[in-house]
C-alpha cells in the first residue's frame, strides 16, 4: 500500500486562502449540482468535498456532534496501546448502542407484525452486507448514510440514480428505509466507524494525506466520465460509497481495466484492517465518491 506522505506545519492558518485547502487557479470539472444535496452534517459543504480540488488538497472532515458526544469514547482510545483499540472501540459501540441487549432500548419481541425483527442489524452486519454485494439493502443504508452526512447522493444503486422522482430512486428509497426500520441508531453507529478509522489512519500514518486505491472495472461505459484526458488520465464522478482495494493484482480479479486513484485518506470510511474479522478476502477499501482523477490501464 502506497502512502504519500506531505508534512504540513503545525500551525496552519485555517481560512478559506490557504493554498492547501482553496485553490482558485486549479481548472477541472466541478460537482453536478444533481449529484449533491445543498445542506449535509459535516464541517465542509459536499460541492467542496466532492470536488476535484478536494481530492488533490484533502482537509479534516468532521462529523456534526460525534466528537462532543463519544468525548469519552475517544479519550480511552487515546489511552489505550494501539493493538488494543479495535476491542476497546467494539466494547463502547456495544454498551452505548446496547446491542446485546435490544430489549433495553426498545426491541418488543412479542409483536412484530408482518415485519422481520432485526435486533442483530448492527454496523458489522451491515459492512459485510456491502462486501457481499454493494447493491443490497444494507449497502443502500451506507449509502443513505453518505448522503446525509456528507451530501453526497447516490449515482447508481441497482441502476443508474439521475432522477430523483424515478423508480429507481424511489426503489433504493424504499430499500434504505426497510433497512434502517427497526434498528437501533445505525447512522449513528456509522458515524463513530468512520470517525474510528480517521483516527486509526491519523495515527498510524502521521503527515500522510493520500493513499493509491485500485479498483478493476470491465466497461468505463457504466462510469460517469466527466473528463478525458492523454495516458488514460481521466476526471471521473464515482458513487457516492465505492469498494477499492490496495493491492493492484486484487483489482485485476474484478474486471479487464484497472483504475488507480489517489483517494484522500479523509475519504476512507472503512477498511480491512481497521476491525479484525469484519471483512476479509479482497483488502477492501470503502471509499466516499465524488469527483476524482484516474489512471485507466489495461492488465
Amino acid at each position: 500500500m502506497k502512502i504519500e506522505n506531505v508534512v504540513v506545519p503545525d500551525e496552519v492558518p485555517m481560512c478559506d486562502k490557504f493554498p492547501p485547502l482553496c485553490r482558485g487557479d486549479d481548472k477541472g470539472p466541478s460537482l453536478p449540482r444533481d449529484a449533491r444535496l445543498p445542506i449535509n452534517r459535516c464541517n465542509l459543504p459536499a460541492v467542496v468535498l466532492g470536488g476535484l480540488t478536494y481530492q488533490k488538497y484533502p482537509a479534516p472532515l468532521l462529523l456534526d456532534g460525534v466528537a462532543e458526544l463519544h468525548r469519552d469514547l475517544f479519550k480511552r482510545l487515546n489511552a489505550a496501546l494501539p493493538e488494543a483499540r479495535a476491542d476497546v472501540f467494539r466494547d463502547y459501540l456495544t454498551v452505548h448502542f446496547r446491542l446485546e441487549w435490544p430489549e433495553e432500548v426498545g426491541l418488543n419481541t412479542g409483536y412484530t407484525g408482518k415485519r422481520k425483527v432485526r435486533d442483530k442489524a448492527n454496523y458489522v452486519r451491515m459492512i459485510r452486507g456491502w462486501s457481499f454485494d454493494s447493491d443490497s439493502r444494507d449497502a443502500a443504508v451506507l449509502k443513505g448514510w453518505v448522503e446525509s452526512r456528507f451530501g453526497l447522493t447516490p449515482r447508481y444503486h441497482i441502476q443508474p440514480l439521475r432522477d430523483p422522482s424515478g423508480e429507481a430512486y424511489r426503489r433504493y428509497l424504499e430499500m434504505r428505509s426497510h433497512g434502517l426500520y427497526g434498528t437501533n441508531a445505525l447512522e449513528s453507529q456509522f458515524d463513530l466507524v468512520y470517525s474510528f478509522c480517521q483516527m486509526q489512519l491519523a495515527l498510524r500514518h502521521p503527515g500522510a494525506r493520500h493513499v493509491t486505491l485500485y479498483r478493476g472495472v470491465n466497461r468505463m461505459d457504466d462510469h460517469e466520465i466527466l473528463e478525458k484526458g492523454e495516458s488514460g488520465r481521466h476526471v471521473v464522478l464515482l458513487n457516492n460509497l465505492n469498494s477499492f482495494t490496495c493491492i493492484r493484482n486484487r483489482a485485476c480479479e474484478f474486471g479487464d481495466y484497472i483504475l488507480a486513484v489517489e483517494v484522500p485518506l479523509t475519504k476512507i470510511f472503512f477498511h480491512c484492517g481497521l476491525l479484525p474479522g469484519v471483512l476479509q478476502g479482497e483488502d477492501e477499501f470503502l471509499v466516499i465518491g465524488g469527483v476524482v482523477e484516474v489512471t485507466l490501464s489495461t492488465l
